[in-house]
C-alpha cells in the first residue's frame, strides 16, 4: 500500500473531475444557474447571424464563415477553461469553481431524471399520452403528436443512449484525458476543463448549425465535422465497455461486432453506433421512422430483431450509464496510479 502522500501525487488530477461527477450527480444543472451551454448558444446565435450577413447565399463563404465560427467558439471556450484552470492551480479557492464549471460539462443527472420523468408521465398517463408526449418533446427533436405508447419509448430509449455518449462519455472521455495530461506534468497544458468546453462548444456548434438545409448546409458543416471527430473515440470505447459493464462478458465480440455493423448503416459516424451496442446488450430495437417537421425520416433499424422497448429497458439503460460511469474513472485512477509522478498539486 503506497503512502498516502504518494497517492495524493498520483490522483490529485483526478480529484476535481471526480468532485465534478458526484456534484452532478447530486444535483445536476439547476435551471435557475446560468449556464456555460446557454453562453456558447448565444454566442453562436450572434456569430451566425454576421455570418451570413457576410456569405449570403455563396456556399464558398458559408463554409469559410462557419470554419470561422467554430474556431473563435472552440478557442474561446477551450481558453476561458484554460484560465479558470490556471486560478485553480494558483489558488485552492480556485477549485471550488473548476468543479462547478466541469460539472456543467456533464449531463449524467439532467439526461436521467428527463427520461425518467418520461417515464413517469407514461405511467400516470390517463390514455390520452399528453402528458408523455409534453415532457418527451423537452429533450427530443422529433415530432411527437403521433407517437403511441411505443413510440415514445422508443424516443426515449433512442436519447437515452445516444446522449449517453454525447452529454456523458464524450466530456468525461476529455476531462480523464487531461487529467492525464497534467498527471505526466504538462500543468501548462489545457487540462480537464479547457479540453471538456471544447468538447462541449463543438458539440452546441453541430446541435444549432449541423443541419442539412438552407444555408446551415454549408455553414454547419465545421462544427459538425469537428464534432464527429471528438466524439469518435470515447463513442467508439462505449461501443468496447458497455458489453463488460453489463457481464455479457463472454458475448463481448459478437455485440460488439453486431453493433459497429448496425452504427455504420447510419448518417451519424457516432449516434448510430451509441443506439446500436446499447440496443444490442439490452436486446431490443431501435431506429425506423420519424417525423421532423412534418417529414418523415427513416432510420436504420439497430438491434435488429430485438424486442419492443419497455421502461424497464430504459431503467436499465440508464443504470448501465452510471456503471460504466464508475468503471471509466476506476479505471483511468488505476492508470493513474501506475504512471511514474511527474509532478504534484
Amino acid at each position: 500500500m503506497k503512502p498516502w502522500h504518494e497517492l495524493w501525487s498520483a490522483l490529485w488530477p483526478l480529484a476535481p473531475v471526480l468532485a465534478a461527477v458526484v456534484l452532478d450527480a447530486w444535483i445536476g444543472d439547476p435551471r435557475s444557474w446560468p449556464h456555460p451551454v446557454q453562453v456558447m448558444g448565444w454566442g453562436i446565435e450572434r456569430l451566425r447571424h454576421g455570418g451570413e450577413r457576410w456569405a449570403g447565399d455563396s456556399p464558398i463563404r458559408l463554409r469559410l464563415a462557419g470554419g470561422a465560427i467554430t474556431a473563435g467558439l472552440v478557442l474561446v471556450s477551450g481558453g476561458s477553461g484554460w484560465v479558470l484552470e490556471r486560478l485553480a492551480l494558483q489558488s485552492p479557492i480556485g477549485w471550488i469553481p473548476l468543479v462547478v464549471a466541469l460539472a456543467s460539462a456533464l449531463a449524467w443527472r439532467s439526461l436521467t431524471d428527463a427520461v425518467r420523468g418520461v417515464l413517469a408521465a407514461l405511467a400516470e398517463d390517463d390514455g390520452s399520452l399528453n402528458g408523455p408526449r409534453r415532457r418527451l418533446a423537452w429533450i427530443v427533436g422529433r415530432d411527437v403528436e403521433r407517437l403511441d405508447r411505443g413510440g415514445i419509448l422508443r424516443a426515449a430509449a433512442e436519447t437515452a443512449s445516444e446522449n449517453a455518449v454525447d452529454g456523458v462519455f464524450a466530456p468525461l472521455f476529455w476531462m480523464l484525458l487531461g487529467s492525464l495530461v497534467w498527471l505526466a506534468g504538462a500543468l501548462w497544458m489545457p487540462g480537464p476543463l479547457a479540453l471538456a468546453w471544447a468538447m462541449k462548444a463543438a458539440s452546441t456548434l453541430d446541435s444549432m448549425l449541423g443541419y442539412r438545409r438552407g444555408r446551415l448546409r454549408w455553414l454547419g458543416t465545421a462544427g459538425a465535422r469537428l464534432d464527429d471527430a471528438l466524439v469518435w473515440l470515447p463513442a467508439r470505447l462505449v461501443a468496447l465497455s458497455l458489453p463488460p459493464a453489463a457481464g455479457l462478458w463472454r458475448r463481448w465480440l459478437p455485440l460488439v461486432q453486431a453493433a459497429a455493423r448496425d452504427g455504420r448503416a447510419d448518417a451519424s459516424p457516432n449516434a448510430g453506433l451509441s443506439e446500436a451496442i446499447y440496443a444490442r446488450v439490452i436486446g431490443v430495437e431501435l431506429g425506423g421512422a420519424n417525423h421532423y417537421g412534418g417529414e418523415i425520416t427513416i432510420k436504420p433499424p439497430v438491434g435488429a430483431g430485438g424486442r419492443s422497448v419497455t421502461p424497464a429497458d430504459i431503467e436499465r439503460m440508464l443504470l448501465l450509464t452510471r456503471r460504466l460511469m464508475l468503471i471509466w474513472l476506476v479505471g483511468v485512477a488505476g492508470v493513474a496510479l501506475a504512471i511514474p509522478v511527474s509532478g504534484s498539486g
